[in-house]
């Protein structure tokens, strides 16, 4: 009643605005009436524009910081508030509402309180609410966006080299964007057009984007990598991408070999290379060249070189046999090549035989001159001397014999 009271003081006879110096904040901008018995009636309140907070939304990628900022001309000694989608609240003015060390705060003024949340997950999207608690409470509400990145795409359907002339289905798949990605694919230089669908996840907020294409693979397609790419506003005019280069198997003709010609090319140089050559000559069941060659080299011609010469080459897609004829019309069982290399052989051979010989006679000399026939004189009648010293005694000639000289001095 206390209020009425003053409201009643306030209000003029017949009803106005509120003007009187006595009447409180919020009945300067009531529209006031009286009833039949004089009681005052609240018709509708006016707020002051510069009373209203104001906000603004923001859009913020996973993991990224937002701020919140919100603003109010005239905050009639009130104090501003943020709360989050769930209505808990983050900040009463400058003081700590919610203990989350993601959220801090940034600036709190009268007329200001702007809040930043760090490490920004999908789940911090929605409605973020600022209000100003006068009479009655003024909100204004923030919509947060949070952006799911997309990963890195991912090519499917490639395994083996693909033949000449048939239709490759590539598939590419990016998960974990929201809203949904984009996937676009490019061939070289060239765009391809693919079919797209949208898979939503497990955690109902973010979407997987699969794309397919398909095109008839030509031999110009070997070593050309296809590249699948991913577009996505959270990527910041950046991109994700990745590449599958194609192995295409084609099919060649073999090389037409002129008489007399060597060495032997199987073929042009095809995109996939055999890993194995196996040369064979017709009526011969011994492989000549098996390596991973594909030319066959014949340094010495002759006639017996004349023939068909057969060569089988395997890769992962299978093998190949081709077959080149050769045909020798030279008369000379060499070419002047073949004898000077023959030549070069000779005098090798020559010098290590002579090497050898004076080895063999400097080896001799050596043996003779450390070989001799030795004498021994054994001493007559020491084969019955029970001991060394009495054989030595009877020995004949020995220094203790009866014919010892003796020598008599004068």
């Amino acid at each position: 009643m206390g209020e009425v009271f003053a409201l009643r003081q306030a209000v003029p006879d017949g009803g106005g605005i509120c003007t009187a110096p006595g009447c409180p904040w919020w009945g300067r901008y009531l529209h006031c009436a009286l009833k039949q018995g004089g009681q005052p009636k609240v018709t509708s309140p006016r707020l002051p524009p510069e009373s209203q907070p104001t906000t603004s939304d923001e859009t913020v990628v996973a993991g990224g910081t937002v701020v919140l900022r919100c603003k109010v001309e005239d905050p009639d000694d009130s104090s501003l508030q943020w709360s989050n989608p769930a209505q808990q609240t983050l900040y009463f003015g400058e003081k700590r509402a919610l203990r989350d060390n993601r959220i801090q705060l940034v600036r709190s003024t009268p007329n200001e309180l702007a809040i930043s949340i760090g490490n920004v997950v999908l789940a911090d999207e929605g409605e973020y609410t600022c209000s100003i608690f006068t009479m009655p409470v003024r909100t204004a509400k923030a919509l947060v966006t949070v952006l799911g990145i997309p990963q890195n795409p991912q090519i499917f359907g490639y395994e083996l080299p693909i033949r000449e002339t048939e239709m490759a289905q590539l598939t590419c798949r990016s998960s974990g964007s929201k809203p949904a990605a984009e996937l676009r694919w490019k061939k070289g230089n060239k765009e391809l057009q693919g079919r797209c669908w949208l898979q939503e996840d497990s955690n109902g907020k973010t979407f997987t984007v699969t794309s397919r294409v398909e095109f008839t693979v030509t031999k110009e397609d070997n070593d050309v990598e296809v590249t699948c790419t991913v577009d996505h506003e959270s990527l910041q005019n950046s991109e994700r991408s990745t590449s599958q280069k194609l192995q295409v198997y084609c099919t060649y003709r073999p090389a037409t070999a002129g008489e007399g010609e060597h060495p032997l090319p199987l073929t042009n140089p095809p995109p996939l290379s055999p890993q194995e050559f196996l040369w064979t000559k017709e009526g011969s069941d011994v492989p000549l060249h098996p390596n991973t060659n594909r030319v066959l080299t014949l340094p010495f011609l002759n006639k017996s070189d004349s023939g068909t010469y057969i060569c089988m080459a395997t890769s992962t897609m299978g093998r190949v046999v081709v077959r080149y004829n050769l045909d020798i019309n030279d008369a000379s069982p060499m070419s002047s090549s073949s004898g000077t290399y023959h030549a070069v052989i000779g005098g090798v051979v020559a010098v290590i035989v002579f090497l050898l010989l004076s080895l063999l006679i400097v080896l001799a000399h050596y043996l003779i001159r450390h070989k001799g026939t030795y004498l021994t004189h054994e001493a007559k009648g020491s084969d019955d001397a029970p001991d060394a010293d009495t054989a030595i005694i009877n020995a004949e000639g020995g220094q203790a014999s009866g014919d010892d000289k003796k020598e008599y001095f004068i």
